[in-house]
């Protein structure tokens, strides 16, 4: 017998609601507002990345629910942090990790169910425009998808205009209005959604997704104005901040694409791109503040999880970098951000979680039965009480067997030819001393080494887009040495 779609997703609820979630009505399960932004690494006020960025509207987000100050992707780019997070499971057990090809594209996840699927199949309306997944919008994800419009970027680079270099390396100032530029259509567009979709019978699953601030990172006048040049503080980066890392770890993060680190420097570009990261942050807090608004304005805001994340960060010159693609704490550390029904209001958390853990979290929230074989943890108790106990370190792998875990005291990293990293977060925010040369700390090397993943599958056939020299790009790797090196 086929009931009415509410009957049959009461059903669901009735015997699905988490204990914790009390306050929630039944009768009226919670839409998700899911806000995805490209490349934004900790540079939010809400987790003090740097001193001087101006993101009110993520920061008030962050103030009406539960802000993970120690959040962390499954991978440091695009394409596999994604894959891992939609399709609930890790690089490692599924082989994405790196720009190509496509979870569709593979056998191995070709008929996968990513986390829209699981909520349609449970009652839900999804909807989506912008950058969710890494290319396209998976068409069995959806109901609807907005293609995507808008000014992107001009005929010819403004900064970045070395012979060769990638088109979308580029960053500055640009006379267009934020109106017409792609990420404002998009923010726009989801604005004039919201209150529609609160109409539905059905409750709504709304996946927006900004470009910025990935390069190439432009942004308008009234933003660069934020942050004067003669005033613009630069990210920490002592000349010798590689002097004691594995050479693995240095190879694994070259990017041929981005521009290197002497360049910078030669040219007086570092302060010029940090200028802009940070102005693309802010224009990208308005647009969220403008959904936000809509949000409230439609009533639906009491009975709305709404969840902001970032796919990976991105490195300003910290170990010598101008890019992502590595197993450091700036290119690992996302913000991610939890507000609505069931959840404590104007909290932090430093417990080490997952990008991986939000699927989990979502179906416990909005009483979705589980699905199988998810690689995540509920993040349920932290956002009743941030405090609760959280015995498990985030883990973030690039290409198979290099694995970094994070706790909330420390970093640990292992590499595929058996080399290692250890830093002291406490005393070491910015991973200036790797404290494994010393020989140091022993026992919590110990304890991490239990977290690594034993299940390490072979990169996807036609894995490529790694960007590194130690992969290939036909088959995604190299041989590597799996002997430790001598300390």
């Amino acid at each position: 017998m086929n009931f009415p779609k509410t009957i049959r997703f009461l059903a669901l609820i009735a015997w699905t609601i988490p204990p914790f979630a009390s306050e929630l009505d039944a009768a009226e399960p919670p839409n998700v507002l899911f806000i995805s932004i490209d490349d934004l690494n900790d540079f939010v006020g809400c987790l003090d990345g740097h001193p001087q960025v101006k993101t009110p509207h993520i920061d008030a987000l962050a103030e009406s629910g539960v802000n993970f100050r120690n959040a962390h992707c499954q991978a440091p780019i695009c394409n596999p942090s994604r894959v891992s997070m939609l399709l609930g499971k890790l690089p490692s057990t599924t082989g994405h990790y790196f720009l190509a090809p496509g979870f569709r594209d593979v056998e191995v996840t070709k008929e996968a169910k990513t986390m829209f699927q699981h909520f349609r199949e449970n009652g839900y309306y999804a909807s989506t425009r912008g950058k969710i997944f890494h290319r396209r919008a998976d068409v069995a994800s959806f109901d609807h998808i907005e293609p995507t419009a808008g000014w992107k970027r001009p005929p010819q680079k403004l900064r970045f205009t070395l012979p060769g270099s990638h088109p979308a390396w580029d960053w500055g100032e640009v006379d267009v209005p934020d109106e017409e530029q792609r990420d404002y259509k998009t923010a726009a567009w989801a604005a004039e959604q919201i209150p529609e979709l609160a109409k539905k019978e059905e409750p709504y699953f709304l996946a927006v997704g900004f470009s910025l601030p990935h390069v190439p990172v432009y942004a308008s006048e009234k933003w660069f104005d934020l942050y004067p040049l003669d005033s613009l503080e630069m990210p920490p980066a002592p000349e010798d901040d590689l002097d004691d890392v594995p050479e693995i770890a240095v190879q694994l993060s070259l990017n041929p694409t981005a521009p290197r680190d002497a360049w910078m420097k030669e040219h007086g570009e570092g302060i010029h791109f940090v200028r802009a990261y940070l102005a693309a942050n802010s224009f990208i807090d308005s647009l969220v503040g403008m959904m936000l608004d809509s949000l409230e304005n439609s009533g639906e805001a009491e009975n709305t999880v709404v969840v902001l994340w970032s796919d990976h960060g991105f490195h300003l010159g910290e170990k010598k970098k101008w890019a992502k693609r590595s197993l450091w704490e700036r290119t690992t550390r996302v913000p991610l951000i939890f507000a609505g029904p069931g959840i404590v209001e104007g909290a932090n958390s430093n417990a080490p979680v997952g990008l991986i853990d939000v699927w989990p979290t979502l179906e416990e929230l909005c009483g979705v039965p589980t699905a199988e074989g998810l690689e995540g943890r509920s993040l349920t108790p932290l956002l009743e009480n941030p405090n609760s106990e959280w015995p498990y370190p985030a883990l973030t792998t690039f290409g198979p067997n290099n694995h970094t875990l994070r706790s909330e005291h420390f970093r640990y990293s292992h590499y595929a030819d058996g080399s290692e990293e250890l830093y002291d977060h406490h005393n070491d925010s910015n991973e200036h001393t790797n404290l494994i040369p010393a020989g140091k700390h022993a026992d919590v090397v110990e304890d991490f080494q239990q977290w690594i993943p034993t299940t390490n599958v072979d990169p996807v056939p036609g894995s490529s887009g790694s960007d590194s020299p130690l992969y290939g790009e036909s088959d995604g790797l190299q041989n590597m040495k799996k002997e430790k090196p001598a300390k």
